[in-house]
C-alpha cells in the first residue's frame, strides 16, 4: 500500500468526467487499498478516485463513526465502483460539507437525505441499497467528483469565492512558513 498525492483545486482534473471500470482487477483492488490508506490519512471519511489522479468511477468511503458517545472510531470501509443513484428522496439535508481537494474549507451544502443507489464493491459483486443520513450525503459528494463537480459548485456564486479566497489566503500563508 502507499500513500498517494491528493490533487487540489484548482487542478483541472478535477473537472474531468471519470471512466467506468470494465473489470475489477488486481490492479483496481490495490488502488482501493492505496485511496484508504490515503484517506485515513489525510485524514477524511471519503475519497474518489479522480482526487489522487486516477479518472476511474471508483470511491472508497469510511464514516468512522464511533460505536459510543466519545468513544474510538470504528472502521467500515466501504467500496463503490461505477456507483449510480436509481432515486433520491425528496427531502433534503443541509450538511456541512469539507472536501479533501478543497483543504481546511467547509460550507453548507443541501442535498437530498436519502438515496436509493447501486453499486460494485472490490469483488465486483453488485450491490443496490438505500442510503441515508451522512453515508447518502457522503456518497453523494464523492460522485459528485466522478461528474467534476466539486462541493463549492452548489454553493452561490459569493460563497464559492469567499471560500476560494480564503483557500488562497491559507496556501499563501502555508508556503510563508515553508520558506
Amino acid at each position: 500500500m502507499a500513500l498517494l498525492p491528493i490533487i487540489e483545486t484548482p487542478d483541472p482534473l478535477l473537472r474531468q468526467i471519470s471512466s467506468p471500470v470494465d473489470e475489477v482487477t488486481d490492479e483496481i483492488r490495490a488502488l482501493i487499498a492505496d485511496m484508504f490508506e490515503t484517506m485515513y490519512a489525510a485524514p477524511g471519511i471519503g475519497l474518489a478516485a479522480i482526487q489522487v489522479g486516477v479518472p476511474k468511477r471508483i470511491l472508497v468511503i469510511d464514516l468512522q463513526e464511533p460505536e459510543e458517545e466519545g468513544g474510538e472510531p470504528v472502521r467500515e470501509p466501504l467500496v463503490f465502483i461505477n456507483p449510480e443513484i436509481v432515486e433520491e428522496s425528496e427531502t433534503v439535508q443541509l450538511y456541512s460539507e469539507g472536501c479533501l481537494s478543497i483543504p481546511d474549507q467547509y460550507a453548507d451544502v443541501e442535498r437530498p437525505d436519502q438515496v436509493l443507489a447501486r453499486w460494485l464493491d472490490e469483488n465486483g459483486q453488485s450491490h443496490e441499497e438505500e442510503l441515508d443520513g451522512l453515508l447518502a450525503i457522503c456518497l453523494q459528494h464523492e460522485m459528485d467528483h466522478l461528474e467534476g463537480i466539486l462541493f463549492i459548485d452548489h454553493l452561490s456564486r459569493l460563497k464559492r469565492e469567499m471560500v476560494l479566497k480564503k483557500l488562497a489566503k491559507q496556501r499563501k500563508e502555508r508556503t510563508k512558513l515553508a520558506a
